[in-house]
């Protein structure tokens, strides 16, 4: 009996290091830091975990890798133009008249044009509605709204009718809670780099 007791707590902390020394060989995975505590002569590890995230099991597993593939090629995207974004309005908060802020709105949708065209040319239609739900998401502005506001209302109000010919919907607002569950939940796992 005093055998098997003492091989127990010899057993937990070679499993305790194996584990550690697996974290470490995956560049610190699975835990932020590890400190040594001592108490009362004792050294008790005190480590802080990363948060383990845990949703619901899609029902649809061929549909939540598509959406997973979609994200993964879009978030950055979305994460570019909440940056171009921020840099624009403050550009344009330091332009004194409409004509050099118009001239520079021409030159950044230029630039944008040309560099993202060749890319959602080869976009698919869940990949588009991704981007645009994703936009939302990171500027708290819908592709309307942004439309409306860099390049005028008339051009915002084009593109939304040709955008409801193709069944999406510029105006559609992001909810995480709601109909955008899953895409939150993907987003939230490539940020804590697990796709």
């Amino acid at each position: 009996m005093k055998k098997r007791s003492a091989i127990l707590p010899v057993a937990l902390l070679l499993v305790l290091l194996a584990t550690h020394r697996q974290a470490a060989a995956q560049g610190g995975r699975g835990f932020l830091r590890q400190e040594w505590i001592v108490e009362r002569g004792d050294s008790i590890p005190h480590i802080y975990l990363l948060p383990v995230y845990v949703f619901d099991r899609p029902v649809d597993l061929r549909r939540y890798q598509k959406l997973v593939r979609a994200v993964k090629r879009v978030y950055p995207m979305a994460q570019t133009a909440r940056a171009k974004m921020a840099e624009m309005e403050g550009v344009l908060l330091e332009l004194p008249t409409k004509k050099e802020q118009k001239a520079y709105i021409k030159q950044v949708y230029n630039q944008i044009k040309e560099e993202y065209t060749p890319v959602a040319k080869h976009m698919t239609r869940t990949e588009g509605r991704v981007l645009l739900k994703l936009i939302d998401r990171e500027t708290d502005y819908t592709a309307y709204e942004v439309l409306r506001e860099f390049r005028g209302g008339f051009v915002a109000g084009f593109w939304q009718g040709i955008s409801r010919l193709f069944g999406q919907n510029l105006k559609a607002e992001y909810d995480k809670e709601g109909e955008d569950r899953i895409i939150e939940q993907i987003v939230i796992y490539y940020e804590a780099g697990l796709l």
